[in-house]
């Protein structure tokens, strides 16, 4: 996936950082790029369908039983995902440079979070994970946050130094000192899944951004031994590992087990709306972490492949969207935010499928969350305003010789 995406991406790497390009040049958008983010509103739009109707049906018999009402769930996914269309609309009328402009402040504000987390785990105030911030029902994932703030700097940092993006002291070492000072806050939470996702997101960007493959391969050969140590070191994280490498079925937990199950139930078409026999009795977190386990149980092998399918749509309208960005932070922007959205989705089906070790990574649109949901809505909104920056710059140009040339 990320090699074909640095092949579709391998374009002009001239280092200006917001370019303007000539208005004949951006009268003429792609036809092609119209299409991809006409297709990804639609498609992000069917993804939030699905997650409201899933989260409901998966999610009645929990609500029920923790808040006293069935729909609990279903009308603050449904909120949320209201919310979260209007965002994507809001979002696709600004200028996405104003994120070129703030990811010094984004990032800073990021890193501040994380550490405040941290604080108040060591201070007693936090007890377990230390993921969440905020009162009340205002709690947001500073991970998802954070995740976002690394993309909108380092795609800014990526276009300053494309002139120099290969030398080791000036672009390579303060690329790499900020993702590692984001990665560790996060892994100290813990939240290791995570924390790896960031790290593999900001190498691939570096990657396509023109970093020495040299460095990037130095870096991870020295990462991964530590990885391993920091994985081991948590005997939950073994159980884990251990489970999923287990050739014998007591071996295997009991969430993989029950997930294997509810996606063999399904059949070819499933269950039909509702039917799911797992989601309630047998299957921990069936509407967040194993939503897609309900997904093949009610619709069968057919709706899985569906939902594959609308994230692989998703993966190739915002590579489309990426290729043809006016500037080098639009390119890197949205290259960053689809892979992110993408992996974040290939690792929960994964782990579905038991694939992968079992990990808490939801699936972006569909699984039970407001605060992620919001933000990987903030992500669609900023490609729509990337695929639609050269229809706007040519109109705010064309327009006035239009009017003159009237007689207006």
């Amino acid at each position: 996936m990320c090699l074909s995406a640095t092949t579709m991406l391998n374009a002009d790497k001239t280092s200006d950082v917001i370019m303007e390009p000539s208005v004949e040049g951006l009268a003429l958008s792609t036809r092609s790029e119209g299409i991809a983010g006409k297709l990804m509103m639609l498609i992000v739009a069917i993804l939030m369908c699905i997650g409201v109707v899933i989260v409901y049906s998966s999610g009645a018999g929990w609500a029920e039983t923790k808040y006293a009402s069935s729909e609990y769930f279903l009308w603050r996914q449904l909120t949320f995902s209201v919310l979260g269309f209007v965002l994507i609309l809001l979002v696709t009328q600004l200028d996405y440079h104003i994120f070129l402009k703030t990811s010094k402040i984004i990032l800073f504000a990021s890193i501040f979070l994380l550490a405040i987390l941290l604080v108040l785990k060591a201070a007693g105030r936090i007890s377990g994970a230390a993921r969440w911030i905020g009162f009340g029902p205002l709690k947001f994932q500073v991970s998802d946050f954070a995740k976002y703030a690394i993309i909108f700097h380092f795609s800014r940092l990526i276009s300053e130094k494309q002139s120099f993006i290969r030398d080791l002291n000036n672009s390579y070492y303060p690329l790499l000192t900020i993702l590692m000072t984001v990665v560790a806050l996060v892994a100290l939470e813990p939240n290791f899944s995570t924390a790896s996702l960031i790290a593999l997101i900001g190498f691939i960007l570096m990657f396509i951004g023109g970093v020495n493959i040299r460095h990037l391969l130095a870096t991870v050969s020295l990462l991964i031994p530590i990885a391993a140590v920091f994985a081991i070191a948590a005997p939950y994280r073994v159980a884990r590992l251990l489970s999923f490498s287990s050739g014998d079925e007591k071996g295997v937990s009991y969430q993989v087990i029950q997930a294997l199950i509810g996606l063999g139930n399904g059949g070819l078409f499933g269950l039909g709306i509702g039917a799911s026999k797992q989601r309630e009795l047998y299957l921990p977190l069936s509407y967040n972490d194993f939503v897609f386990v309900v997904v093949g149980e009610e619709y069968g092998f057919a709706g899985a492949v569906a939902v594959i399918a609308l994230f692989t749509g998703f993966f190739v309208c915002g590579l489309i969207i990426a290729k043809h960005a006016p500037d080098n932070f639009g390119k890197y922007v949205a290259s960053g935010i689809t892979i992110a959205i993408t992996l974040f989705a290939f690792i929960n089906i994964s782990v579905a499928c038991h694939l992968i070790p079992t990990t808490g990574v939801a699936l972006p649109f569909i699984s039970y969350g407001g605060t992620a949901l919001l933000l990987n809505s903030l992500g669609v909104g900023i490609l729509m305003s990337i695929s639609g920056y050269k229809k706007k710059f040519a109109e705010k140009n064309v327009q006035p010789d239009v009017i003159e040339r009237s007689g207006l």
